[in-house]
């Protein structure tokens, strides 16, 4: 032990395995010590912190130096009782102003958050490993910003620089970072909306109109909305839609719209309506002409009653799902009114509206064009030859629950076929009164020979007309001109055993597609083929082929919902043949994928592609290179 000990006060201490390390990798720790010593005192310099008896911070001794005590300092003079210590104000620091002092935190805050320079990367260490520790609650410290004297808390904040703060400073600080912090979207809420305005034909092309947007504030703040002043119908029609769709039409936003000089009133979701809001309806608006009351559940005798006294000017009613009014109120209306009526849309008829009723008003109603009764459970087969009484009829649209022999129909079309400009016939389907084969086949035979100016042709869920007897109908010697709107959909068998169908194909399949289009294609706008799955690839490549020169130039909407022939090659195709195309539905179709689809155009459904869709805009790629690209890509 005496060879450890060289006598005074020096005192070294054995070789650890530290300094065997050091060593033994040529580091000095006499080096690092120096180095250390001149931060700590350029710091305490810049500083100007000193030890409580106003010398400088001891210096760090390495392992295995001499480290020498300092001398003990004299012990300061206590004052006397009657003297009180005189404070130096010379020495005083200035207090910074409040505006600066927070502008260097934000700085200082800023420079922190983004990582500093590389140049201060060394600083930073080192003033994180020889930092201050902070004080305890309870104690007292000054302020990193202001630098005033407070008491430390738990819930104290962190200065930029690692200091406490005082309360003011600190709620300062927390109020500017929330500022700056931006706030994440709802990814969940914005693609809702989206998927929402593609579903209600909406196209984003840039900024909102001022009209827009101010139906959207009304429709959102309409509960403290008290009238909506002088608009015209069209901007009232869109608030509706709006408020039904939102369902906040109520007796109060009901008196919104009601207005005495209007000549019709257009209500989509009346659920909350009760029999006298549709009274004072009728009171209010003497003069309409065109009333359109949907979901009118407490529709009663009484408000059908009060409307054949009010509304003597009434032509155009649409009511749905109006259940509460008997048979005997239909035929007094009927009779008060029915020499006007020029349109009658009735949906969701359970209880009333009998064969019976639809006798007397073909006999009451001669000026009636328009007829369209859909889900009207008491209309059977015996109302047909009633319906075809209407000399004047133009629009008929009926999708009826019962069985309806196809003869029925043929002798229909063959009476008032010629006046028709549309026909809508939803869910028919079925054969002769002799139970003959071909049925469905002969009533296509009788609108081809009959009618010469359809322009709207519905023909849905059907499972007995074929293939051959829609390529008659559209064939080139049909007189009647190119249709505007043409909807297909669901004809096709219905066997899951066969989902390829038979041998002779039934519903709208390849002919008879190719043959509709070839009729329609240059006037056709609305088409709707979904689900009509017999309908080959090799026949949509056929009719949307640009290399071929086919073009359709006013086709806007076109729904080929689980079609499983349709793929990336499809609907390129159509892109390109379609230039006025604005909404294309591709449900179900899961063969498209990496689809570039054109500025302005709607792609619905599509579930392989909604991450991969590419928006073409007018100051990128042009559409013909992107298409032509896709085309060529797809082919390979």
């Amino acid at each position: 032990m005496s060879g450890r000990r060289t006598g005074g006060r020096n005192i070294r201490g054995p070789h650890s395995a530290l300094t065997d390390f050091l060593a033994a990798n040529n580091i000095s720790a006499a080096q690092i010590r120096a180095d250390y010593n001149d931060r700590v005192r350029q710091a305490a310099q810049q500083n100007g912190t000193t030890n409580g008896d106003g010398t400088n911070a001891p210096e760090v001794q390495a392992e295995g130096e001499e480290v020498t005590a300092p001398a003990a300092a004299p012990a300061p003079e206590e004052p006397e009782e009657d003297e009180f210590p005189v404070v130096d104000t010379s020495r005083k620091r200035k207090r910074k102003s409040d505006g600066k002092a927070k502008e260097k935190a934000k700085k200082k805050a800023k420079k922190v958050k983004k990582g500093g320079s590389h140049d201060d990367s060394d600083f930073d260490i080192d003033r994180d490993m020889y930092k201050k520790a902070k004080k305890l609650p309870g104690q007292m410290e000054n302020c990193e910003i202001c630098e005033k004297r407070f008491t430390v808390t738990p819930y104290s904040k962190t200065g930029p620089d690692g200091g406490l703060l005082c309360s003011p400073c600190g709620r300062e600080i927390a109020k500017d970072a929330k500022k700056e912090q931006k706030p994440k979207p709802n990814q969940g809420r914005k693609r809702r909306k989206a998927e929402s305005d593609r579903l209600d034909h909406r196209v984003n092309r840039g900024t909102r109109s001022l009209v827009e947007t101010c139906i959207d504030v009304v429709a959102k703040h309409h509960a403290d909305v008290d009238g909506l002043g002088e608009l015209p119908r069209s901007l009232l029609n869109k608030l509706s839609m709006i408020f039904s769709k939102k369902r906040v039409l109520n007796p109060k936003t009901l008196r919104m719209f009601l207005k005495s000089g209007l000549d019709g009133l257009e209500l989509h979701d009346c659920a909350n309506l009760e029999a006298e809001d549709y009274k004072l309806m009728f009171a209010t608006i003497p003069l309409g002409e065109s009333f359109v009351l949907k979901n009118a559940g407490q529709f009663k005798n009484e408000t059908m009653d009060y409307m054949a006294q009010k509304s003597k000017k009434l032509q155009h009613l649409k009511l749905y799902a109006a259940n509460l009014v008997s048979d005997k109120s239909w035929c007094n209306f009927f009779g008060l009114r029915g020499e006007n009526l020029k349109s009658l849309q009735l949906e969701w008829m359970d209880d009333s509206f009998s064969d019976d009723t639809i006798k007397y008003m073909t006999e009451t109603c001669p000026n009636l064009s328009r007829l369209k009764l859909k889900h009207c459970r008491k209309v059977t087969a015996s109302s047909i030859p009633q319906i075809a009484t209407l000399s004047n009829l133009q629009h008929l649209s009926l999708e009826l629950t019962c069985d309806l022999p196809c003869e029925r129909f043929i002798d229909l079309v063959s009476k008032i076929g010629a006046n028709l400009s549309t026909l809508s016939l939803a869910r028919f389907s079925g054969t002769d009164d002799e139970g003959l084969n071909g049925a469905n086949d002969l009533f296509l035979e009788a609108i081809h020979n009959n009618c010469n100016k359809l322009q709207k042709l519905r023909l849905s869920y059907n499972d007995a007309c074929s293939d051959a007897g829609f390529a008659f109908l559209f064939s080139e010697d049909w007189k009647n001109p190119p249709m505007l709107v043409v909807d297909l959909s669901s004809t096709r068998d219905i066997d899951n055993a066969n989902p390829t169908g038979p041998e002779e194909a039934i519903g709208l399949a390849s002919e008879g597609f190719k043959a509709l289009m070839k009729h329609s294609g240059s006037k056709l706008r609305n088409l709707n083929i979904s689900s009509c799955r017999h309908i080959p690839h090799k026949a949509f490549m056929d009719v949307f082929d640009p290399s071929s020169g086919a073009e359709y130039p006013e086709l806007r909407n076109i729904d080929l919902s689980f079609c499983g022939a349709v793929d990336t090659v499809t609907v390129a195709g159509i892109f390109k043949t379609c230039p006025k195309l604005e909404r294309l539905v591709a449900f179900g179709c899961f063969g498209v994928e990496g689809v570039v689809v054109p500025s302005g155009v709607l792609l619905i459904g599509a579930p392989k592609a909604q991450d991969e869709i590419v928006q073409v805009g007018m100051g990128g790629v042009s559409v013909d290179m992107a298409l032509g690209g896709m085309l060529e890509k797809s082919q390979e």
